[in-house]
């Protein structure tokens, strides 16, 4: 009978061990996944001050700036993102959302490429419950963000 007992605690520890390499596993996943910068949030601030490689695919976020909304040939169009503290040019090419206006908010998706943000997806954000909080932060920060029915 007592072999009985001792194999049932065995069995245990294969399950606890089995679950503690799974969670292992999945958190260096992750990690991995993040560090790899899928869609990585960035400010324009965040970008300006360590500019990511080429190749790193990440999203910006921030306000459309005033005035710099350029329709160029084509599909093709340029503007730029800022958060107050610092801007980064955008070209996109593609069909824009709705809601995409100067002085509104946007996140973008995409690369860094000489200076420039290549954008592959442009989400227009038109309140907080879109926008990220990161980008909240970093407005609020700048003084740039207006809670939404304030003023307005």
């Amino acid at each position: 009978m007592a072999g009985m007992k001792g194999l049932k605690k065995q069995r245990r520890i294969q399950v606890l061990a089995v679950a503690a390499v799974a969670l292992v596993v999945a958190t260096g996943l992750i990690g991995y996944a993040l560090r790899d910068g899928i869609n990585y949030f960035r400010s324009p601030a965040q970008v300006a001050e360590s500019p990511p490689g080429p190749n790193e695919v990440f999203r910006i976020g921030g306000l459309v700036e005033e005035g710099s909304l350029v329709r160029g040939q084509g599909e093709t169009i340029t503007f730029s993102v800022t958060d107050g503290g610092a801007t980064i040019p955008v070209t996109y090419t593609g069909v824009l959302p709705d809601l995409f206006k100067e002085g509104e908010g946007v996140v973008a998706t995409g690369k860094l490429e000489g200076g420039v943000f290549k954008a592959s997806e442009i989400l227009a954000k038109h309140d907080e419950t879109y926008m990220p909080k990161e980008v909240i932060d970093a407005l609020k920060e700048q003084g740039v963000y207006v809670e939404p029915g304030a003023g307005s």
